[in-house]
């Protein structure tokens, strides 16, 4: 039971030393429950091979494999076309993974949780009298390049997007919110229950520092396929009187970026 999966142990502050000894008394015996599901508590996290429904609504892993399975020339070739027809403004925006329509609109992005994954804040109502404001998880999503290069700079480049997806607690059954696990009283991640997204555009958005936000609605999929920028007081306004020294980005609660410790 178990010989197929294996267990290691670290702590923080020696990453490169072991600290668990015997597995099946350190790891093994706590994951006994999760054995249907490959030794994993896949329940707790929204995007799994069990979440089938979530997958097939969203779709965005099967549309990424198919188009590197058929495309990759095409792109490289419509791309440079693009790029010889347009003013450098217009390829700037380009290399931004946020899309928008004719209207101004922005689509609703796709593929993000392929990107690097830098933390998920929780204010949950049974910590604020039953009145979060955000009562979910905050799953918070960057592309590696845009990691890469506020690393090294302290900012994120033009055209960096952000996506924040929620989701909701996992089953409470406490009036908390919380629920127990074979690793004890807590919070779980459960269902998926909207996204925000903002993008760095210091020439369009130039009254709210740079960043437009979007909101693609605060509930179950499926989610709006397009949004129009929220309003000031929606988003952008809160962003400025409290993480505008940080390029309008809540760092502090993403250690990757706020220790700038690398990957």
């Amino acid at each position: 039971m178990g010989r197929r999966v294996g267990w290691a142990l670290f702590k923080s502050d020696a990453p490169d030393k072991q600290v668990a000894t015997d597995y099946k008394k350190d790891c093994l015996g706590c994951h006994i429950p999760a054995k249907a599901t490959d030794w994993v508590y896949v329940q707790g996290y929204p995007f799994s091979p069990q979440s089938k429904r979530q997958l097939r609504q969203k779709g965005d892993c099967a549309i990424q494999k198919y188009l590197v399975a058929i495309v990759p020339g095409m792109c490289v070739i419509a791309a440079s076309l693009f790029l010889l027809h347009t003013s450098p403004v217009a390829a700037q925006t380009q290399s931004s993974a946020a899309v928008f329509d004719s209207t101004g609109k922005m689509k609703l992005p796709t593929g993000f949780r392929r990107w690097v994954f830098v933390g998920a804040p929780l204010t949950p109502n049974g910590l604020n009298n039953g009145q979060a404001g955000f009562p979910e998880y905050h799953n918070v999503y960057i592309e590696a390049r845009n990691v890469d290069a506020y690393l090294k700079t302290g900012s994120f480049p033009e055209g960096t997007l952000i996506v924040k997806e929620l989701t909701r607690l996992l089953s409470p059954t406490f009036p908390d919110g919380s629920r127990t696990e074979p690793s004890g009283r807590g919070f779980f991640n459960g269902e998926y229950n909207g996204i925000d997204a903002t993008v760095k555009d210091s020439r369009k958005f130039a009254k709210t520092n740079g960043w437009g936000f979007f909101t693609f609605g605060h509930h179950p999929l499926p989610y709006a396929p397009s949004a129009a920028e929220s309003s000031v007081s929606e988003c952008a306004g809160c962003h400025i009187a409290n993480v505008a020294k940080t390029d309008m980005t809540w760092v502090q609660f993403y250690p990757l970026l706020r220790d700038k410790k690398g990957y």
